[in-house]
């Protein structure tokens, strides 16, 4: 077992045993990682009883380089990677998720100390020798996929609806009702929660879900779903019956960011590009809602979705500071996730591929292809969809699967030929460019030839 194993964490348990404490246990994330059989444990936390922050430090010191960056939370840092905490109790004294003051009392119970936790699966402590201390039958919760409000202090802190959303994709668990109701009762003070921690849980949806839908599921059931309206929008919102057999948007949404999670398994994404999948799944049909229609037929449908989906995503993106470069990716995939269904075939040409190229950059076509194959996926259809492989092996081809294409005619070029830099000289390189997208020429030697033939260069 990885805890038990962790040789430096199990010296540092041994020098404070040694020195007096009465107990020592590793706790929380770590605790319940290792009993999900997580693998790799990157963070490990160990709670000490008996001992006062000073004297921890000082048994420490000796041995290891300590941090006292969280000395008012009654925490040290070993390392990295590794945090020594004093048990504490919390008082609310304010709203949102820092309104708390924070007294340590290293002459608590551990189940006293962990009545402060969120969930009762992150109230579980371990001894050295692998016992479990666990009050709350947090073991218990993880074998039923539960998550479970360890008691009413649960709802001092609204950031653990956020938590409870991402854990729910994360773990594939379901929250239980009582703590349903205590996450209803915070959502007015979701405003009081910085944007950057709003998307901190966010992140660890996109970037770590199992079943990403789980935690789309916990923000509908908990009624939270209404803080972010882009999303609460998709509910209810018909389909053509033809497509979406499964249901309204907001079911096709959730089955599509759980084709997502496959496929970026499958492909071993790393984390940042499957964040980008992850929330280009989230977001791909955001439109529909503003461009529902229903045909004389009855059936309804939402012509230019793709495009109208621009701005109600970068909003949603925007209002937790999500960084740059998701946005900057995740909306060009939006507007072009529906390119492979323009008309009876798909349309391979070199030109029409090199194009899709440029206009998805910084996204690749790479990310494109999967996006498309989630949403798919993500569709109970009579129909299907247009075959993916001929514009994926075309972009290979071509070398613009992982980037668009560069100009191969740059100004120096145009220099050499006589011409003078300036304004005219940026038209005339934009032209040039348009015509290698159509394949006028395909490297320097050709493009010079073609530059000599079409304008006497």
């Amino acid at each position: 077992m990885f805890l038990l194993e962790h040789q430096k964490s199990q010296t540092i348990m041994n020098l404070l045993r040694q020195s007096g404490a009465t107990d020592v246990l590793f706790v929380g994330g770590c605790v319940r990682d290792v009993l999900l059989g997580v693998s790799k444990i990157i963070d490990i936390d160990i709670e000490v009883y008996g001992l006062d922050y000073d004297k921890i430090v000082e048994i420490l010191s000796p041995h290891f380089r300590v941090g006292l960056v969280g000395k008012s939370f009654g925490t040290v840092k070993v390392g990295h990677g590794i945090d020594i905490s004093i048990p504490r109790r919390e008082s609310k004294s304010g709203v949102g998720h820092k309104g708390f003051q924070i007294y340590t009392d290293p002459m608590l119970t551990f189940r006293e100390a962990a009545l402060r936790r969120d969930f009762t699966v992150n109230a579980i402590g371990m001894r050295q020798d692998g016992t479990l201390v666990d009050p709350y039958d947090g073991a218990g919760d993880i074998c039923r996929k539960i998550l479970r409000a360890t008691s009413n202090a649960f709802s001092e802190d609204p950031l653990r609806v956020l938590r409870a959303m991402q854990f729910a994709a994360r773990f594939d668990f379901v929250v239980e009702e009582r703590t349903v109701r205590l996450c209803r009762t915070l959502k007015s003070e979701f405003p009081t929660l910085s944007k950057e921690r709003v998307w901190g849980e966010w992140y660890k949806w996109g970037a770590k879900s199992q079943i990403p839908s789980r935690g789309l599921e916990c923000l509908k059931a908990t009624e939270w779903i209404d803080c972010f309206p882009q999303i609460a929008h998709l509910i209810g919102v018909p389909q053509h019956p033809a497509y979406h057999q499964e249901g309204d948007v907001f079911e096709h949404t959730k089955m599509t960011v759980d084709a997502a999670a496959e496929l970026a398994k499958r492909e071993c994404l790393p984390e940042n590009q499957r964040l980008i999948l992850l929330f280009a799944a989230l977001l791909h049909d955001i439109g529909k809602p503003q461009t529902l229609m229903q045909h004389e037929e009855g059936h309804w449908t939402s012509p230019g979705h793709p495009a109208a989906g621009v701005k109600p995503a970068k909003e949603f993106l925007e209002s937790m500071l999500a960084p740059h470069w998701v946005i900057a990716q995740v909306l060009p995939l939006i507007t072009e996730h529906q390119t492979r269904l323009q008309g009876d075939t798909i349309d391979v040409t070199r030109s029409a591929t090199r194009r899709l190229a440029f206009r998805l950059a910084p996204a690749t076509i790479r990310m494109w292809g999967l996006l498309c194959e989630s949403d798919a996926a993500g569709c109970i259809s009579e129909r299907k969809h247009p075959p993916l492989n001929p514009r994926l092996e075309m972009a290979k081809q071509l070398g613009v699967l992982d980037g668009p294409p560069k100009p191969i005619i740059q100004g120096r070029h145009l220099m050499e030929k006589g011409m003078e830099p300036g304004p005219e000289m940026g038209i005339f390189l934009r032209k040039i460019f348009e015509a290698q997208l159509d394949g006028a020429f395909i490297d320097i030697e050709s493009g010079l030839k073609w530059l000599e033939s079409e304008f006497q260069l």
